[in-house]
């Protein structure tokens, strides 16, 4: 049996006597095949390297960003499900609040950080982690070298992000920031 749609074009060819049915539509079960061929296709072909040269920074409320990783930006990398940038931290970063669960690794520099209303120091070679909390974690970076930015690379699995509900709320522009937005 074949079924024509002349207005959407699509066929379908059913076997009746097993029940079984093929199409060419666009339906979710189809998208999501689709989906799932691509998403292996990008896991086992895409770039293994993510050059520094190819993400450039950008101003931002937050400061000076570098996202590397980002389902949202990037559709072309491995990895859908991670967040990771890099902040270069002049003065203070901008000030927000979030639920947390973020994983942040010094690169260079010297600072600290205001968690909470409690002040938390770091430097080079650090691993600062944001606890999760459901009414958010607020925070702000300060670098203590004014002739050397501080820089850190902070690392967010989105799915834990979608299962808090994760809110962002800016509370306080970085000055870099505020002059370029």
């Amino acid at each position: 049996f074949f079924f024509s749609s002349r207005r959407r074009h699509t066929r379908f060819k059913c076997d009746w006597s097993s029940d079984v049915c093929s199409s060419d539509l666009d339906n979710p079960y189809e998208r999501v095949m689709r989906y799932r061929k691509e998403l292996k296709e990008r896991n086992l072909n895409g770039p293994v390297v993510l050059r520094a040269d190819d993400r450039p920074y950008f101003q931002a409320r937050q400061g000076k960003l570098r996202f590397f990783l980002d389902p949202v930006s990037f559709k072309d990398t491995p990895l859908q499900h991670w967040r990771v940038f890099t902040h270069e931290i002049r003065t203070k970063s901008g000030r927000h609040v979030h639920q947390g669960g973020l994983v942040i690794y010094v690169v260079s520099g010297v600072g600290y950080s205001i968690v909470d209303g409690e002040r938390v120091d770091w430097k080079k070679g650090d691993l600062v982690l944001l606890p999760l909390k459901p009414q958010g974690v607020e925070h702000q970076h300060f670098n203590l070298d004014p002739t050397t930015p501080a820089v850190w690379a902070a690392f967010i699995h989105t799915p834990m992000q979608e299962f808090l509900a994760s809110d962002l709320e800016q509370r306080e522009e970085s000055q870099i920031g505020r002059a370029h937005v």
